[in-house]
């Protein structure tokens, strides 16, 4: 099993910045690829970025990329989603999910995740 938990959601300015924490804990073999989906109100969940924590290989989704960037601390088995630049259409319930493998970030791909945390809001005003 692998619990996840999300913080540092919040309420900001659009060009402002937050940072996301999903902290895990749980068999690692079953969280080595990690990501963060989110969900506006009223839309399907998407996936924003996922990060294969053997390597750090990242993948972002293309209107995040070079907004957000994805970094891990091993010793804190925890995985951070530094967003910059946000936007009011970034608002929305941001989850953490893992995999033993990575998975894609289509709204459909959201099945394939096998692990995912109880969300965190971030709300970007205009």
């Amino acid at each position: 099993q692998v619990q996840l938990v999300e913080s540092g959601g919040g309420s900001v300015q659009a060009g402002g910045s937050l940072r996301l924490s999903c902290a895990a804990s749980g068999v690692n073999d079953n969280r080595r690829c990690m990501a963060w989906f989110r969900q506006a109100p009223g839309k399907e969940r998407e996936g924003v970025a996922r990060i294969y924590t053997d390597n750090g290989n990242t993948f972002y989704r293309h209107t995040v990329e070079g907004r957000f960037a994805l970094s891990q601390d091993n010793a804190k088995n925890t995985v951070y989603l530094q967003m910059n630049s946000l936007k009011p259409e970034d608002t929305g319930m941001y989850y953490c999910a893992a995999d033993r493998f990575c998975q894609g970030l289509g709204t459909k791909d959201q099945h394939s995740w096998h692990y995912w945390g109880q969300g965190t809001q971030v709300t970007v005003s205009s």
